[in-house]
């Protein structure tokens, strides 16, 4: 006969602290099985399709590359605007491609490159997992990371670099949690070798580390890094390097701000297009990009003296900014802020992840041509079908950084958002 009654006392003599060392001890686990699933999902996709048309561009990219070299692409390609690094991996990658034994069994030019993105995801939910008690994470949060629609269709599926991106940026945020300024600065220079877009948020950085005195720490190994990575470029053909990769610019009219002028039926501002914009389109374009920078500039000295978990929120918000301003945005784009609004708002995160996937559920179900997916052709015929969905992200942002914002003033009334007065950590 089982004495329940010792049963029981040995029960209630488990300490409160152990069993919940137990119980988040099992929910992370179930975190990262939970981003293995996904992982495994994702090389499925990218095992059995080829992914959209920015897949069979990179082929180009990497045939020209291995063809005529750097230079020449990027003077003759007015598509290729990725930096040197993403370069040499296309170039690789176009060489494995070449091997037959490879083909034979499946693994080809689409896979490689959608393999590097696939893995940055997992390290993603990794690396917040491991901050999950500093950055104040559920890990229920963490586990809608790791499961994200969003995420699957765009590092699984579409084919691009941009998760590789988020990688690096998140690593370089995580640095700042563990006061080490130059880890900071690889991981934030590595993250400008994949998208050049980090650059935006460099000041949040840069503000940070200067009121901790460890600017100088962060600042040298940052431009070290950066100028070790761009200097053949820059010393043999600048003129084309900066044109191409610094100087680029998204789609005009499919997102946003851009999209409600494209509707107004003004000619000069109908025309869907990245390059060779009308002087009217360029003036708009330019004057939000300017406005974006400011902010983000704002940002990054006003929340200055916050801790790491502060500069997290602060990377979300210049993140919000550029989404709801920037005259262009692509969909693989998406993945960019994901994991710093999180950090910002869970909620936020959710609602916006659910949007998100909405729209790029009908994006890439539009230019596939409908289930199931295997070649995804985005041409501007297909605008008039996916670009409406991309109201729902949008709009989105929108309401929730209100929200947020609402929530902001209501725990601090004399907060004030016209101010260039420095944000305590005592005030949030």
């Amino acid at each position: 006969m089982i004495d329940l009654s010792n049963s029981a006392s040995t029960l209630v003599a488990i300490p409160r602290d152990k069993l919940g060392d137990r119980h988040e001890t099992i929910g992370r686990s179930c975190v990262i099985a939970l981003a293995g699933v996904a992982l495994i999902a994702k090389l499925i996709i990218a095992w059995t399709t080829i992914g959209t048309n920015d897949v069979i561009s990179f082929y180009r990219f990497g045939r020209s590359l291995a063809t005529h070299g750097l230079e020449w692409t990027y003077v003759s390609d007015i598509s290729f605007n990725h930096p040197p690094l993403v370069a040499a991996y296309l170039r690789l990658i176009y060489f494995l491609d070449q091997n037959p034994w490879l083909h034979e069994n499946g693994i080809g030019f689409p896979l490689f490159l959608r393999l590097p993105g696939i893995v940055a995801d997992f390290v993603v939910v990794l690396a917040l997992l491991n901050a999950a008690k500093e950055l104040r994470l559920p890990l229920w949060s963490l586990a809608i990371l790791a499961l994200s629609p969003v995420s699957l269709m765009i590092s699984g599926f579409h084919g691009n670099t941009d998760s590789i991106m988020v990688m690096f940026l998140v690593l370089a945020a995580s640095m700042c949690l563990q006061d080490r300024p130059i880890l900071s600065a690889l991981f934030l220079a590595l993250s400008c070798q994949i998208k050049i877009i980090p650059l935006l948020v460099l000041p949040i950085f840069l503000c940070y580390w200067l009121h901790r005195r460890r600017v100088l720490f962060f600042t040298v190994p940052f431009l070290v890094t950066l100028v070790s990575f761009w200097i053949l470029p820059i010393l043999k053909f600048p003129v084309a390097f900066l044109h191409r990769v610094l100087l680029y610019g998204s789609f005009w009219g499919i997102w946003g701000i851009t999209y409600w002028l494209r509707l107004t039926g003004v000619k000069e501002l109908s025309r869907v297009t990245y390059s060779h914009l009308l002087p009217l389109q360029q003036m708009i374009g330019a004057g939000l990009k300017l406005t974006i920078i400011g902010l983000v500039l704002l940002i990054a000295w006003r929340r200055r003296k916050l801790d790491g978990r502060g500069l997290f929120a602060s990377l979300g918000w210049g993140w919000i900014i550029f989404f709801i301003l920037s005259p262009g945005v692509c969909a693989q784009y998406l993945v960019w802020l994901m994991p710093f609004v999180l950090v910002l708002s869970p909620g936020f995160f959710v609602w916006l992840t659910a949007a998100s996937s909405i729209f790029l559920f009908f994006f890439y179900n539009s230019i596939s041509g409908g289930l199931p997916w295997y070649l995804a052709i985005s041409t501007g015929n297909l605008t008039v079908e996916w670009v409406p969905w991309s109201l729902w992200p949008w709009l989105t942002l929108i309401a929730g950084a209100l929200l947020v914002w609402n929530r902001t003033l209501t725990a601090n009334p004399s907060f004030r958002l016209c101010s260039l007065d420095s944000i305590n950590p005592t005030r949030l």
